[in-house]
């Protein structure tokens, strides 16, 4: 991607979760400045506030700030909701908010009784996106970018999310490789339509608040990982790239359980059934 290539984001709304801190403030205000028109989720009313100012200082123009919890569905209905009604186009949906799990790394439920890691970094996407997909069709060409990791473990679709010998990274690990296989059903399904869909692992351990509370020692900046993220949402020659999972900015092969068409079509069924939608 040239420097230049970010400059075709004047004027092109784009979504971003998790904007309040680290990947998803550092890609609101590269964007910002760009021109983008930017709706930006966060949770914390503070760190919104510091990120709508940081944006308008930067680019003379106010994000539009949306507040939700994602690991509630009826918070991801209420966000969905208020952009369709608020916005007549959509050209990039970046799902990058995401959790660590609880500190102490036990078990945790959301207030809908799914395992919290699955709830917020598989299943609040997975209901977003799907909500939004008819905007994004009717913007097209436009783009789907999902915020995973190179942490993926196998899943048991049999018990997606077990409450015995629970370990929160493996959680981890799961969730995000649930992202990425849905990442390629949303592809096929969407071939044809102008909307693409492509997952990353952007950085390996970037200087994240997530990273930093865990106690493991940063080895990626933040910047690495935007300049990765912003090659999806914005380089001209992957408008037509889509289904595809990359480590920074190359492409590459995910955990092999994502290449097996009968898995991702029974987690999808199984995050329908979670997230109360049925793909028609």
């Amino acid at each position: 991607m040239s420097d230049n290539d970010i400059d075709r984001m004047a004027d092109r709304t784009v979504l971003i979760t998790g904007a309040t801190d680290g990947l998803g403030r550092e890609l609101a205000v590269r964007l910002g400045a760009a021109g983008a028109r930017l709706i930006l989720h966060g949770r914390n009313p503070d760190r919104a506030a510091a990120v709508a100012a940081e944006v308008t200082a930067v680019s003379g123009r106010a994000p539009r700030i949306i507040l939700a919890d994602l690991s509630r569905l009826a918070e991801v209905d209420r966000l969905a909701d208020e952009i369709i009604a608020g916005t007549s186009r959509l050209d990039v949906l970046v799902n990058n908010a995401g959790t660590g799990g609880r500190p102490d790394g036990k078990r945790d439920l959301s207030a809908d009784g799914n395992e919290l890691l699955w709830a917020v970094n598989h299943l609040a996407p997975y209901r977003l996106t799907r909500r939004l997909l008819p905007l994004l069709r009717a913007s097209a060409p436009a783009r789907v970018v999902n915020v995973a990791s190179a942490g993926q473990q196998e899943i048991n679709l049999d018990d997606p999310t077990p409450e015995h010998d629970y370990d929160v990274y493996t959680a981890y690990c799961r969730a995000k490789l649930a992202m990425i296989m849905a990442t390629i059903e949303y592809a096929d399904e969407l071939d044809g339509t102008g909307v693409t869909v492509n997952a990353l692992h952007p950085a390996t351990l970037m200087a994240t608040t997530m990273v930093r509370e865990s106690g493991i020692t940063p080895i990626s900046t933040v910047a690495e990982g935007a300049a990765a993220t912003l090659r999806l949402i914005c380089d001209p020659d992957l408008s037509r790239t889509t289904g595809r999972y990359f480590n920074g900015a190359r492409q590459t092969h995910p955990h092999a359980q994502a290449s097996d068409p009968k898995a991702r079509r029974r987690l999808l069924e199984i995050s329908d059934t979670a997230v109360g939608l049925v793909v028609s």
